[in-house]
């Protein structure tokens, strides 16, 4: 099955040749490692067996990769993934924000790489988030803690989805947002989920049993928040000289964007804006390109308010629209695989989005496969993830040209 982006507006002028005395950037290789239910395997197996598929995905050989990005793993991220790897990076990033982090590190790999600090670098996450809480190796973390400007909400039950709740409440209040809109967010991630073999709930489900769950943090059901899966994935950046040995056609980092907002409730000045209308604008004027130009949109969905202010945030509709765009067949294709509601959601997330961007844009989508309306391929492709409570975005624009 195919979805169809919406036509398209032509693109402003492109930087898609890179400056002079920069290196244009590639996605050289993408991979999972299993996920879902994964009982019999470590974070670190996890790491490796995505590290080892997404370099056979690209065709290169391991000596190539002079570069490492991994957080979540270790007291020594990413030293001790590398250890374990068994590389010896000339260059490395342990830059830790959430879910954006990935596309943080991507960013910043991709500038090193453009100015010739690096050859390849390897972003690769792995956790048993799911299977250390069933056998009891850890306990559902509810809160980040209690330190520095935490300490004086804590104490009030802040807990990270209670956040997210009093930011999509506020937005119902202001924009007259619906539970029966957010609860479309995830019929059309399961959706998406029911096509995907990889994903971990694939059976269709209606708004009425999402609207009919057991309550999290009002207004949320159960079936408002992402899953909670094992899984890894990795991806490995490469500079242009390389691209023409690649085992596939490359895939371009075209522009990025990050912005920090926020920690503390009391200082977000709009709960219905997030960090990614700064992120996004900053990724579209780098990338020369608009929200009209972009073929599909894997969007960070912990919850599903997130994918709905999102998608206005970034400028695919306008501020206050967004209940009505996230039903709309005419939307732009988002989270292709299931997302974070139904496909995997292992922790830090936002390294998934990178790879179901890239197979979309190679054509690869294990499930439904996005088509532009002349039955092409997408051209362009966006990520755009979200760290802690809307407390930082980075978003990145992927293109095949």
């Amino acid at each position: 099955m195919t979805a169809t982006a919406p036509a398209t507006a032509p693109a402003t002028a492109s930087p898609r040749t890179a400056r002079p005395g920069r290196r244009r950037v590639a996605v050289a290789g993408v991979a999972l490692s299993d996920c879902g239910r994964v009982d019999g395997a470590t974070p670190y197996a996890l790491h490796a067996q995505a590290a080892r598929r997404a370099l056979a995905d690209s065709g290169l050989d391991r000596s190539l990769v002079d570069g490492l990005a991994s957080a979540g793993l270790g007291a020594l991220a990413p030293v001790e993934v590398a250890e374990y790897l068994g590389l010896r990076p000339t260059w490395m990033d342990s830059t830790t924000v959430g879910g954006a982090t990935w596309e943080v590190m991507a960013a910043h790999a991709a500038d090193a790489i453009a100015a010739g600090r690096a050859k390849a670098v390897l972003l690769v996450y792995g956790s048993t988030a799911r299977a250390d809480v069933k056998a009891r190796r850890r306990t559902s973390n509810l809160s980040f803690g209690t330190r520095g400007p935490l300490q004086f909400e804590a104490p009030y039950g802040h807990t990270l989805v209670a956040k997210y709740a009093m930011a999509a409440r506020r937005h119902m209040h202001e924009y007259g947002t619906t539970l029966e809109q957010l609860a479309e967010v995830a019929v059309r991630a399961r959706a998406n989920a029911a096509l995907n073999p990889e994903a971990m709930f694939r059976t269709p489900i209606t708004v009425d049993e999402v609207l009919d769950g057991p309550m999290i943090a009002d207004p949320f059901t159960k079936l408002h928040c992402c899953v909670r899966s094992d899984g890894g994935c990795a991806v490995l950046l490469v500079a242009e000289e390389y691209a023409r040995d690649l085992a596939k056609p490359p895939v371009w980092i075209l522009g990025g964007g990050e912005h920090a907002s926020h920690t503390t409730m009391s200082e977000w000045e709009d709960f219905t804006v997030s960090p990614a209308a700064v992120s996004g604008r900053l990724a579209f004027e780098r990338a020369g390109v608009t929200p009209a130009d972009i073929d599909v949109a894997e969007i960070y969905d912990a919850f599903t308010y997130m994918t709905l202010v999102t998608l206005e945030d970034l400028g695919f509709c306008p501020k206050g629209e967004g209940g009505a765009y996230v039903a709309d067949e005419a939307a732009v294709p988002f989270n292709t695989d299931g997302g974070g509601l139904s496909a995997c959601h292992p922790g830090m997330r936002g390294l998934f989005l990178l790879v179901e961007a890239v197979r979309q844009l190679r054509g690869e989508a294990p499930g439904l496969q996005v088509r532009r309306a002349d039955g092409s391929l997408p051209e362009l492709a966006l990520a755009s993830a979200t760290g802690g409570w809307f407390c930082s975005a980075a978003t990145l624009v992927l293109g095949r040209a």
